[in-house]
């Protein structure tokens, strides 16, 4: 099978970057890890505007009623310019998870939804807290809050208390979801390393030349241009699984996340790498994009967790 992103799907990706290019997502990324969201409430109103949240809510409750692929091209886009805050679990998990009054408000993009993995990202601004168990869904009621520490200071993570009550809702499917929105996000970060160190190696000159003519650096380029490629048809690949209800999902989601991860990881040492002492200070954007990469890869799931879930799978189908 040849998989091609549609002329649509291009058009909807380009409006993202149009949007995100001119928000200045570096400051509000960093606003947002010191607990100043309104720069990045305003963002995801932009955002919703343009439907990122109604993707996958059904047009009976107001929302596109769009494919699987259609949002893993949203979130690669939004992986690639790094907007914090929940937005998997407010764009993916909780409207394939809840039902009734939720998917509307969260479709007009009203409120944030949060999901227990299990610490809750951004719990204090959700106003929706779900945990997943066992294939159910349960809403968190009465949250009380503690704040963890995480390596990207932008991904804010809390230990939640409350009572649980369990809802209607398809807890697996909306995990395996979670799972390939986050590959489709390490994979866009993915890019915008590559991008950002190829720019910055045909600018930065040493011995009166770019570094970039150098074959050393087009070697370890050229590696992570490989290393995307080879992961982006995995992670498009697990987007038609879930749009066409295949028993593979669970499969093709955990191996989708593996790749995409080890892509990404690639891509964060060898922008780094080139563009050498620079890159570690706070100042420079790449910071945002290293502490991302790394704090997605542990994201709904480590790798470890998944590879023994594509073998489980494996198995399963002998």
């Amino acid at each position: 099978m040849k998989f091609a992103v549609s002329r649509e799907q291009q058009q909807f990706s380009e409006s993202l970057h149009d949007l995100l290019g001119g928000a200045d997502t570096a400051g509000v990324a960093r606003a947002w890890a010191q607990g100043r969201h309104e720069a990045g409430l305003k963002l995801w109103r932009g955002l919703a505007d343009l439907g990122v949240p109604a993707l996958l809510v059904s047009e009976a409750d107001g929302g596109l009623e769009a494919s699987c692929v259609d949002m893993v091209v949203a979130f690669e886009t939004l992986g690639y310019h790094a907007v914090p805050g929940p937005i998997v679990e407010t764009a993916v998990v909780a409207p394939t998870a809840v039902s009734g009054e939720w998917p509307a408000r969260l479709a007009s993009g009203e409120i944030l939804a949060t999901v227990l993995t299990p610490l809750a990202l951004d719990a204090d601004v959700a106003y929706l807290c779900l945990a997943l168990r066992d294939g159910g869904v349960h809403e968190v009621r009465n949250p009380k809050l503690k704040r963890v520490s995480s390596i990207d200071p932008a991904r804010r993570l809390f230990h939640v208390d409350g009572s649980h009550a369990q809802v209607p809702g398809d807890g697996a499917k909306a995990f395996d979801l979670g799972v390939l929105a986050v590959a489709a996000q390490l994979l866009g970060a993915g890019q915008w390393l590559l991008d950002t160190a190829t720019t910055y190696a045909t600018q930065r000159q040493q011995y009166g030349k770019p570094i970039g003519q150098y074959q050393a650096i087009k070697h370890l380029l050229a590696d992570v241009v490989t290393h995307l490629e080879l992961a982006r048809p995995l992670v498009h690949g697990a987007a038609v699984a879930a749009q066409d209800g295949s028993p593979t999902l669970a499969r093709d989601a955990s191996a989708a996340k593996v790749k995409a991860g080890d892509a990404a990881y690639l891509a964060a040492r060898t922008a780094l790498q080139v563009h050498g002492a620079i890159g570690y200070t706070a100042e420079h954007d790449l910071g945002l994009r290293l502490t991302k990469v790394r704090a997605l890869l542990g994201a709904w799931g480590t790798a470890a967790f998944h590879r023994d879930r594509v073998l489980g799978c494996l198995v399963e189908a002998r």
